[in-house]
């Protein structure tokens, strides 16, 4: 086994485990908050909203840990310079715009429901901004990879 094949798998294996971190979450953690929420506020919808929102985000990002592990079997098997793995950060990137879509829209929501409430919902929409940073990031990124990609196919 050489040295790519090696560290391609150890990646793979890794996307495998955020993969079923992300399905215990989307599986057991979410509906049992909603089902708590339901418990102690009944008639009160107003989690939905942010369960439409997570549920969005977990399903763009299994989309984003499966084009990561095709473009890591293309980097295996040498087409990582092909149309194939240029494709596969076509959806990655627009995934993450995705992603941040989703968390502008918990936000707004947040803010939207703090201003009839009177919560303090400071600290939810920091986290949403901080993950929006780090999801921009990550898109400037995956852009950055794109342009070498696109000068090697001409």
């Amino acid at each position: 086994m050489n040295v790519k094949r090696g560290s391609t798998t150890f990646l793979k294996v890794i996307i495998f485990l955020i993969g079923i971190a992300i399905l215990s979450v989307c599986i057991y953690w979410l509906p049992e908050a909603a089902r708590r929420d339901a418990i102690e506020r009944p008639g009160d919808y107003s989690l939905y909203p942010l369960l439409i929102c997570a549920y969005g985000l977990c399903i763009t990002f299994y989309v984003v840990l499966y084009q990561a592990f095709k473009l890591l079997t293309y980097i295996e098997r040498n087409n990582a310079f092909s149309e194939l793995s240029l494709q596969s950060l076509k959806v990655i990137k627009k995934c993450i715009l995705s992603v941040i879509f989703f968390i502008l829209l918990a936000i707004v929501y947040l803010r939207v429901r703090a201003q009839f409430t009177g919560d303090d919902a400071a600290g939810p929409i920091a986290i949403g901004l901080i993950g929006i940073l780090v999801t921009s990031i990550i898109a400037a990124i995956v852009g950055a990879l794109q342009k070498p990609l696109k000068n090697a196919q001409i």
